[in-house]
């Protein structure tokens, strides 16, 4: 029988629920953190940069706190793979923001704002994050705590994510150096990766998350059933949340975005000029 049956004598389940607490802390201390930077700075945008930092904190508290409950590999494999996902996401992040004011996304939400600004920030922006981090993070506090070894399913999530990873790494360096050219100012990226998908570093992200969530799978890890709620958070996120649908309402009335958007796949990547799913 699949240990994904709760109460699998071989899962911690007394530890994992501990581990929610640490992971918990993990998550909001870095956004509390954050928090006091951008009062500092008086720009709320660094808090972009966190959400990776975020996850990177939940997936390192967590291998330390489950050393004696789960498999060391599979602890170690998840661990690696998060850290390395969100700290290149953060810095990607914050060289991209380096030397700009307010993101207007904060701008219009702060404005909105019914009473003080700073408090509505923290709970609206901050521990709204936290809270997602630590949501989406489930599947790698599970794995930390599976006591069985890698296995077929383990290697296969791996690659989804590596591949997502690329996708996101080289979209990300595609835009920054298009964007780079005084040239190309005012026109719409079309090339590389973003010839095949609007949102190449999107899909990447939708990838990385389905692949760890197949990493918590391996084995029959008890509850990785329950725990796809993270990445269906995390696909919302990208493709209906802050992602997709809000960087797309931003773009339309760009001079070029219809077109470009009529003869590029929305999402998934397609061959470019086919049009593709949306």
């Amino acid at each position: 029988m699949s240990a994904l049956a709760a109460g699998d004598p071989g899962f911690d389940w007394q530890a994992f629920a501990g581990g929610l607490g640490w992971s918990a802390t993990a998550a909001f201390g870095v956004m509390l953190a954050t928090f006091a930077v951008a009062l500092r700075k008086g720009v709320h945008r660094v808090v972009d940069s966190a959400w990776g930092i975020g996850f990177a904190a939940v997936a390192l508290v967590t291998c330390a706190v489950s050393a004696d409950s789960g498999d060391t590999g599979r602890r170690v494999l998840v661990t690696v793979l998060t850290a390395a996902w969100g700290l290149r996401l953060a810095v990607h992040i914050a060289r991209r923001g380096r030397g700009h004011g307010e993101d207007p996304r904060y701008e219009r939400l702060l404005a909105k704002a019914p009473g003080s600004r700073t408090w509505y920030a923290l709970r609206t922006v901050y521990c709204l994050q936290g809270a997602l981090v630590w949501l989406v993070s489930l599947p790698v506090q599970a794995a930390s705590y599976a006591p069985g070894p890698l296995g077929v399913l383990a290697w296969a999530g791996t690659a989804v994510w590596a591949v997502g990873l690329c996708f996101e790494a080289v979209g990300d360096a595609q835009l920054t150096r298009f964007k780079a050219d005084p040239g190309h100012r005012g026109r719409i990226m079309d090339r590389g990766l973003w010839a095949w998908t609007r949102h190449p570093n999107y899909f990447g992200d939708f990838l990385v998350w389905w692949g760890l969530y197949l990493v918590a799978c391996d084995a029959g890890v008890p509850g990785a059933a329950a725990g796809a709620v993270s990445p269906l958070v995390m696909t919302f996120l990208l493709t209906r949340g802050s992602g997709k649908a809000l960087l797309e309402r931003h773009m339309a009335g760009r001079p070029g975005y219809a077109e470009y958007a009529a003869r590029t796949s929305g999402f998934f990547p397609w061959p470019p000029g086919r049009g593709g799913p949306t």
